[in-house]
């Protein structure tokens, strides 16, 4: 009763017109800021953050400026789906698995289904993450603090195990995407010995490694505009894109069909996100391949299949919430952008950690009764908006293509500026344009980018750990079984692939 009597003074707190007026303001700044392609939240609220201090000032309290940078990270978590859907080029790293259905759809002409989609997912993940912050946080924060190097490393071999579902039922096609995948995560210098590795002809701009926003924009800007350019799937020249009030109302009724994808977003987002440095990028991707391997019709994925889009975006934005958790419970970071609030939080004079709760509650309650007014706000405001999303699909693809061109040049490079990444990102677009005529599975490739970083030092340094020792990924009691499901996964479809040939053959015989 006490959590619930705090939990209601702090959404009243936030309710009052100046917080409820900044986490307005911040959804909509975060929901265009999400979907400009190279933003991103990490973006929003460090160019946003210098703006905090003059709240601050106004309002002689840290809770508003923090109720503003939260929302502003509520709504570019909401906003990444808008570009991922209306233009094929994901705002942000987290809403590249949206792109794998939401696109599809939008070229069928259901993008109000998409976007309904989207957003009501992302509603029900936030919300979903909240209540288990708001009931769970100390116990929750404890679990997180067991997860070693072996138990994370476990965990990144199930979602790799996931990948092969991925790639359609040519597996070997599907390993190789993932190999290289892996091998571009392998760019940069290494984390334990930090000497440079594969630096491409001696270019000095690979020793950063090969940045994830880069690729993502290559392959699903510029990548996917030559696909469609040349597709013959496609040959209207805009996408049909018709919205009216009972279009949008349809679309709503129609979302409990996204169940399944919304329920598996929404609770292994929130598990992922409160991992340390893990964050809502793989937890999307790794939702995403959750809920492809357990559906009944992984052939639909793809081609627009509405869970498709519910589970990523469920996944973020649960993530979102759950990267919070160990920031202010045990002051570690659960994302780059929870890094940059954990900044603020510091410049503000607070202490994060496990006393914050006892020592601050005119500050934790009202920042989190914000993460439920600002999911509110940013639901309405999403729906509200969506017929300016379609606007966009409405224009001939003869102008819809120079304008991908350009977003994907000017988010490249306002996100990095370096042309090299700019130059890096045609070339991934135009490679990854042949791998697909090739009939190489692109997404697994963009999901082992995304979770290499993560597996390789995890793996090094839990054998470092063991001398060597690979039973460290069995015996431990949290490693051991989600490795052991892993491996259960990764050998299924072979035993699929074989079992599959010996019966043709036998066919064949007979």
């Amino acid at each position: 009763m006490e959590i619930i009597a705090a939990l209601m003074d702090g959404v009243w707190q936030a309710l009052q017109p100046t917080n409820l007026l900044l986490a307005f303001i911040g959804v909509v700044v975060g929901l265009f800021v999400g979907a400009m392609p190279g933003l991103g939240s990490v973006n929003g609220v460090a160019i946003l953050l210098p703006f905090t201090f003059v709240i601050q000032e106004m309002t002689g309290s840290a809770t508003s400026p923090m109720i503003f940078l939260a929302a502003i990270y509520y709504g570019a978590m909401y906003g990444g789906a808008i570009s991922s859907i209306t233009l094929g080029i994901p705002g942000a790293s987290p809403a590249v698995a949206t792109t794998f259905d939401g696109r599809p759809l939008a070229l069928k002409g259901q993008a109000d289904k998409a976007l309904v989609t989207a957003a009501l997912a992302s509603f029900a993940g936030a919300t979903v993450a909240n209540v288990f912050f708001t009931a769970f946080a100390p116990p929750l924060a404890s679990v997180a603090l067991k997860f070693g190097n072996p138990e994370i490393f476990a965990l990144m071999l199930m979602a790799f195990a996931t990948f092969v579902g991925l790639g359609g039922d040519d597996i070997p096609k599907t390993i190789f995407s993932i190999c290289f995948g892996l091998v571009l995560a392998a760019v940069g210098f290494d984390e334990i010995t930090g000497a440079p590795r594969l630096a491409f002809f001696d270019i000095v701009e690979f020793q950063h490694g090969i940045r994830f926003l880069v690729l993502a924009i290559g392959v699903y800007g510029i990548g996917e505009m030559i696909w469609t350019i040349n597709s013959s799937r496609y040959k209207q020249t805009h996408t049909e894109a018709n919205i009216t009030f009972a279009t949008v109302t349809a679309a709503i009724r129609e979302f409990p069909k996204a169940w399944k994808g919304t329920s598996i977003g929404s609770g292994l987002g929130f598990f992922v996100g409160i991992l340390p440095a893990a964050g809502a990028t793989p937890g999307s991707l790794m939702a995403y391949g959750v809920t492809k391997m357990v559906s009944k019709n992984p052939e639909k994925f793809g081609q627009g299949d509405v869970d498709g889009v519910a589970a990523p975006e469920a996944a973020n934005n649960s993530a979102s919430t759950g990267a919070m958790l160990p920031m202010m419970t045990l002051g570690i970071p659960g994302s780059p952008t929870t890094a940059v609030l954990l900044a603020g939080m510091v410049i503000w004079g607070l202490q994060p950690g496990p006393l914050l709760f006892s020592n601050q509650p005119d500050f934790v309650w009202p920042l989190i009764g914000s993460f439920y007014v600002s999911n509110f706000i940013a639901v309405i405001v999403n729906l509200a908006f969506i017929p300016i999303f379609l606007w966009m699909l409405r224009m001939p693809f003869t102008i819809l293509a120079p304008l991908i061109f350009v977003l994907s040049v000017v988010g490249t490079y306002a996100a990095y500026q370096n042309m090299f990444d700019v130059w890096l990102m045609l070339l991934f677009g135009f490679g990854f344009y042949f791998l697909r005529i090739l009939d190489y599975p692109v997404a697994p490739a963009v999901l082992a980018i995304v979770l290499g970083p993560i597996a390789e030092p995890t793996l090094r340094q839990s054998l470092l750990l063991s001398d060597g020792d690979w039973s460290i990924f069995f015996t431990r009691p949290i490693a051991g079984p989600i490795t052991v499901v892993a491996i259960i996964l990764i050998l299924l479809p072979v035993f699929k692939l074989i079992r599959d040939r010996l019966r043709s053959r036998s066919k064949e015989a007979t």
